[in-house]
């Protein structure tokens, strides 16, 4: 098994984790896997704000590799993966939003996490019947009358299962271990939804924002400073893998490192004058 630890990325602001220029209707979209569609944050954003957050200059060079005009000495003792669209909140008529996730989300999550020693891990992937359905851990937390559940413009049926629930209380506890109230506010609001409905909210339920930019003297917007931005909503959640060659560091300190880079929110991805990116990280694993 290699020196493997799992990371959350919890957005506390929306997080724009961008491509450059878009073809699109949208001018900055956020950035995707070429085959499934799923937003993403690149790993190496992700390596290079937690390299500006390590402030002692040794631990720095051993653990995130030299400086850039010294990148031949040596390579880094980390190794950080791009952190994948795990829990997706979405607009409910009841309850506000939910997490909404789908099998096979959840069937990459397995396996990263068959790298890294979690206990209690979920083995069983629930997948509802069809794209009409959703299934839920209790259909009492969230359903209007008649077992339906309305997501954005989308009608479904809700089933309760038992497979859900046991997801929901261990992603529960992996990403607020601390704190039972918001254990209890994944429980209720996790959904999981037909891979073909889950492809359609990555498509509709990301944040648009049009920016412009105003003529300083007149205050009207100039010509070409109008654009659209895309960013995933507050509340997303992303997970990847961090993994320990020892280099330079050996994994014990790789992960203490980490560890410490990563007790308060970070920035991350673009836009943080404007308030894009704040983020929980919560690394779990290891004995």
């Amino acid at each position: 098994m290699m020196n493997a630890r799992l990371l959350f990325v919890h957005a506390l602001s929306p997080l724009h984790a961008g491509t450059g220029q878009g073809v699109g209707v949208i001018d900055l979209p956020v950035a995707r896997e070429k085959a499934t569609g799923l937003p993403y944050l690149p790993g190496s954003s992700l390596k290079g704000v937690l390299r500006d957050a390590c402030e002692d200059n040794e631990m720095r060079k051993k653990v995130f590799g030299p400086d850039t005009s010294r990148a031949d000495e040596h390579a880094g003792s980390v190794q950080i993966s791009d952190q994948r669209i795990l829990l997706l909140p979405v607009r409910s008529l009841k309850g506000t939003f939910a997490w909404v996730t789908s099998p096979y989300i959840l069937r990459r999550l397995i396996r990263d996490v068959e790298y890294v020693e979690v206990s209690d891990t979920p083995s069983d992937v629930p997948v509802p019947a069809s794209i009409s359905y959703c299934l839920v851990s209790d259909v009492r937390c969230k359903i209007e009358e008649n077992n339906r559940v309305i997501l954005e413009d989308l009608d479904l049926i809700a089933k309760a299962s038992n497979n859900v629930r046991e997801w929901a209380e261990w992603l529960g506890g992996q990403l607020f271990p601390d704190d039972q109230t918001w254990q209890e506010m994944v429980t209720a609001r996790f959904c999981v939804v037909h891979d073909d409905v889950m492809s359609f909210l990555l498509d509709t339920a990301t944040e648009v924002f049009a920016r412009v930019r105003l003529h300083e003297c007149t205050k009207t917007v100039e010509e070409g400073g109008l654009w659209y931005e895309e960013a995933l909503p507050t509340e997303t959640i992303l997970a990847g893998l961090v993994v320990a060659t020892p280099v330079k560091a050996e994994p014990k300190e790789v992960f203490e490192t980490i560890r410490k880079l990563i007790e308060k929110p970070l920035q991350l991805g673009g836009k943080a004058t404007v308030g894009r990116g704040l983020c929980r990280l919560r690394m779990t694993g290891g004995n």
